[in-house]
């Protein structure tokens, strides 16, 4: 008779091997009545699982907090038996939600088990079955990642019945004042971190933006000026306590909060506590008042009454010194305090407290007091930005994330003349539906990129008069048999370190009617004819590679046609350029590629774009790469270089570290990879509509190897 299933799912496997790397795979999580086991796949009939677990009332769930994995937030669970501890399977969520649910679940089935001893002829067995990609090594060095604490044998024995469903981590750093604890009063005669516990008096500011704004009546006598008084934010927001304190972790695209310019991760603490990196965007007189930037540790726990705190408190740290061109701000005390409320015509509601002293330093603060208490508001209102992001998205299934910065400490902080000291965030998120994030990570199975059938069909059956007149336009014949690159061309599917041409359906684009309706089709037949790709290798970034002798421009030029050029740069140690050259017999007057090829470069910068996928490849590479459009010049830098018949893009892809730390994802595993880029102009009125790709090119498993080092002429310039 087998066991009754309490719960299944996609999960994913969390751990951190024996090099120090961690990993995430998918895997399939059944919970049964006695047993917790996970699977590659969802199981069929008799088929083994990967590894179980017996499930007795000696068990526990460790909540292990956030990690973050290639920028990827995921919320972790541990179960484990007190009595063999080493024995545990380590499990996670992209969502908090999702982790809260299996944490309950299984101390639902613990909790019937609770005081029952497992007898020694029991047919429940935990075990671990090396299969396939698992084989040869153990289940995971995460089963031996971490101590437990001393003292669970003892708080166990005391209290039969404890309660295991706070999340507290290892509790707030010293140096961290809990402000969310301060109405306490049991805590106002303890001596914590030797911090003075007391009430605060609050008096209401004013109201704005339907939030009210309180300003703490100061207890001591002196302040420095250029330090606020603690002022705090309150409203409330219609969505659950999970979606907002998920959108209040991640520091990527999905900002909702006017003052934030930038955020990546320094340094990950353990679950509850890590180092973040922020750029402020305050409005105040920016062209007389530099930026200011953070450097500050973030802690949070949820309490049992399913609340959520989340402190902040400036430190420094070795990996992220003063920035050029920015003034380092202190963050004395700050954070959100996310509370749930009753609901009101069956939608979630929720209290969010937003407590911020700040001292924004610089010369001038103490001497214009406009200037401190403007920007707090600034800040303060992202509780009203919450509020506005929730009533107006309907998109909140894409995975929080947290760009991983660079080391940024002032001796590898390059002083070159022209450095950019604003640093867009690079939108290569993912917007994969949930589908996608089934692949796993060394799955054997490589699905070609394809639109979903359903797509497909609904595209032919509402743009079929589109698609032909695309499909019947006269397209003039070019002899592609004079150009040549270094970098072979090969149109087999399992070729491997060469090129070749994307199908342009394989691309989702504007149509005629996507000013009224957002609707998107198959790209269809490219405006111009790629030729050839070059791969190219130096010590130095390698810049206007048109002036090459021979390459497919100048043989281009010689034939009369026009050349489009994009030059991708690698930067590193070694730098490397991937170079696609295409062609056409003419630019058509008024269209809006002549009208791009002799634009200024703001026009260009706010119009090139470019649609990346990964058909191809782990599923880390895939989410971290995603096939979101993404405007090249407002994410990375564009050196545009117009020639008398070509126009070259210099695409500096190091000038980002968000792109850089996706193209160090990417350069690690590049040689099993397939993946697929278009190039296209952004149509943003009906005269422009629908949109047509320049070209597509699909590169294949390249070697880092087959690259040459380029001969340039002297540049005349």
């Amino acid at each position: 008779m087998s066991s009754k299933v309490i719960y299944e799912g996609w999960m994913v496997r969390y751990g951190r091997r024996k090099i120090g790397r961690s990993f995430i795979h998918m895997r399939y999580f059944v919970l049964e009545s006695r047993l917790l086991a996970y699977y590659k796949r969802k199981p069929q009939d008799n088929q083994v699982p990967i590894k179980t677990m017996l499930i007795d009332g000696n068990c526990r769930v460790e909540d292990r907090g956030l990690k973050t994995h290639h920028g990827h937030m995921v919320y972790v669970l541990s179960v484990y038996n007190k009595k063999e501890k080493y024995h545990r399977i380590t499990m996670a969520a992209f969502n908090i939600q999702e982790a809260l649910i299996w944490k309950e679940k299984i101390e639902l089935v613990i909790d019937q088990h609770q005081g029952s001893e497992v007898s020694n002829g029991n047919r429940y067995t935990s075990f671990e079955y090396k299969s396939g990609m698992d084989n040869g090594r153990t289940a995971s060095s995460s089963d031996h990642e971490s101590q437990f604490s001393a003292q669970e044998d003892e708080d166990d024995a005391a209290h039969p019945n404890l309660l295991r469903r706070t999340t507290i981590g290892n509790g707030p750093p010293e140096s961290i004042f809990d402000w969310t604890r301060e109405i306490d009063s049991d805590l106002s005669n303890q001596n914590i971190n030797n911090q003075a516990f007391s009430r605060k008096l609050w008096r209401l500011l004013q109201c704005q933006n339907g939030l009210r704004i309180f300003e703490e009546l100061l207890e001591v006598e002196y302040l420095p000026r250029s330090c606020s008084r603690a002022m705090k934010a309150v409203g409330v927001v219609e969505a659950s306590c999970e979606q907002i304190f998920e959108l209040v972790m991640s520091m990527d695209g999905t900002r909702w909060d006017c003052s934030f310019q930038y955020g990546s991760l320094v340094e990950e603490v353990d679950g509850h506590t890590a180092i973040l990196y922020h750029r402020l965007q305050l409005d105040w007189f920016p062209m007389a008042v530099w930026p200011r930037d953070l450097c500050y540790v973030r802690y949070w726990r949820r309490n049992d009454d399913g609340s959520y705190v989340v402190l902040f408190r400036s430190r420094e740290h070795e990996n992220c010194g003063p920035q050029p061109g920015y003034v380092r701000a202190h963050v004395e005390s700050g954070g959100f305090n996310i509370s749930p409320l009753k609901p009101r015509n069956g939608r979630p509601r929720t209290q969010v407290q937003h407590l911020m002293q700040i001292d924004l330093k610089g010369w001038g603060v103490g001497y214009v007091s406009s200037f401190q208490q403007h920007c707090l508001l600034q800040m303060l209102n992202s509780v009203a930005g919450l509020r506005e992001w929730f009533a107006q998205s309907d998109e909140r299934n894409a995975p929080p994330r947290i760009p991983v910065m660079v080391n940024m400490a002032s001796a590898s902080v390059s002083s070159h003349k022209n450095q950019k000291l604003h640093e867009p965030s690079v939108h290569f998120d993912s917007s994969a539906n949930r589908n996608s994030v089934m692949i796993d990570e060394y799955s054997d199975e490589d699905e070609e990129f394809q639109i979903a059938e359903a797509e497909q069909e609904a595209y032919r059956n509402g743009q079929e008069n589109e698609m032909k007149k695309i499909e019947e336009e006269p397209t003039v014949q070019i002899d592609l048999s004079c150009f040549s690159g270094n970098l072979r061309h090969d149109d087999r599917d399992n070729a491997r370190d060469c090129w070749k041409i994307s199908e342009g359906n394989n691309f989702r684009v504007r149509s005629k009617h996507f000013c009224y309706d957002k609707s998107k089709i198959p790209a269809g037949k490219h405006l111009m004819d790629l030729v050839a790709v070059d791969w190219f290798k130096d010590t130095k970034r390698m810049d206007h590679v048109a002036r090459r002798q021979g390459c497919a421009a100048q043989v281009a030029s010689e034939k009369g046609l026009f050349s489009f050029i994009v030059n991708l740069q690698v930067p590193g140690s070694t730098h490397y350029s991937m170079v696609f050259y295409f062609v056409t017999k003419e630019l058509v007057p008024g269209s809006l590629l002549q009208r791009f090829v002799d634009g200024d470069d703001d026009f260009r910068n706010s119009r090139l774009k470019l649609i990346p996928s990964v058909p191809k490849g782990s599923w880390i590479v895939r989410q971290s790469v995603g096939s979101t459009p993404c405007l090249l010049g407002k994410a990375v830098d564009c050196n545009y270089i117009r020639g008398p018949k070509y126009l070259e893009i210099d695409v500096d892809i190091g000038s980002s570290t968000v792109a850089n730390g996706v193209l160090g994802l990417v350069v690690g595993v590049i040689t099993t990879l397939v993946v697929d880029m278009a190039f296209l102009v952004q149509a943003n009125s009906t005269d422009e509509l629908p949109e047509r790709l320049i070209g597509a090119v699909r590169v294949s498993h390249i070697e880092l190897k087959s690259a040459i080092v380029p001969k340039l002429e002297p540049d005349p310039s």
